[in-house]
C-alpha cells in the first residue's frame, strides 16, 4: 500500500503501532543491502545512552510525529538515505535505558532505502563507525553489551532469517512473522 503522506510504500499487513498518551516511543530501521547484510552504526563512546555499542538506524519519536514520520526522519538524519519502503514490523519492545530517561517503547522495522549504500552520511558527532553485518558477523553486535542486552543482535538476526529471537531474558519480546 502506498502512503503518499511520506512518499513511501508500506507493505500489506504491516502493523504500525499507535503510541498512547504519555508514552515515550523510539523507532528503528534494519536496512539490508543487496548482498544479504544489515547496516549498523557504532554509537560514540561519549553518548549518554548505550555508549560504544552497535545500533540500528533510529531514534526517539518527537511530539506530534507518527512512528513512520519519525522513522523517515531518523533514516535521513543518520544516513542521508531516503526511506522508500517498510517491509515488515520486526518487533515491539519496551525497555529502560541507562540514561534515567524512563520506560520507552520501540517499534523496529525492516525497510528499503534509496541512496548510496556504500557512503552513508553518518552523524559523526554521534557515531564512531558503521559496517554491514552478514550472518557470520553477528557476534560483533554483542560488543559492549551484557547478556540479555542483545536487542540489536536479535533484530538483525531476525531480519537476516538466521535467528529465532522470540524473547529476551528481561521480558522484552521480539515479534516475528
Amino acid at each position: 500500500m502506498a502512503d503518499d503522506r511520506y512518499g513511501l510504500v508500506v507493505d500489506a499487513g504491516v502493523e504500525v503501532p499507535v503510541p498512547g498518551d504519555g508514552e515515550t516511543w523510539t523507532v528503528g530501521a534494519v536496512v539490508l543491502d543487496g548482498r544479504g547484510r544489515a547496516f549498523a552504526q557504532r554509537r560514540g563512546p561519549g553518548r549518554r545512552l548505550f555508549p560504544d555499542c552497535w545500533d540500528i538506524v533510529g531514534g526517539h519519536v518527537e511530539a506530534g510525529e507518527s512512528l513512520l514520520e519519525a522513522l523517515a526522519r531518523e533514516v535521513r538524519e543518520e544516513t542521508g538515505w531516503r526511506l522508500r519502503r517498510v517491509r515488515r514490523l520486526l518487533g515491539v519492545t519496551s525497555w529502560t535505558g541507562d540514561d534515567g530517561g524512563g520506560l520507552r517503547h520501540e517499534a523496529d522495522f525492516l525497510v528499503d532505502v534509496d541512496g548510496d549504500l556504500d557512503h552513508p552520511a553518518l552523524e559523526w558527532s554521534k557515531h564512531s563507525a558503521c559496517d554491514w553485518f552478514g550472518p557470520g558477523d553477528l557476534d560483533r553486535l554483542k560488543e559492549n553489551r551484557s547478556p540479555g542486552e542483545y536487542l540489536v543482535h536479535d533484530l538483525i538476526a531476525a531480519a537476516l532469517g538466521t535467528g529465532s529471537a522470540t524473547g529476551l531474558p528481561d521480558g522484552r519480546a521480539i515479534l516475528r512473522e
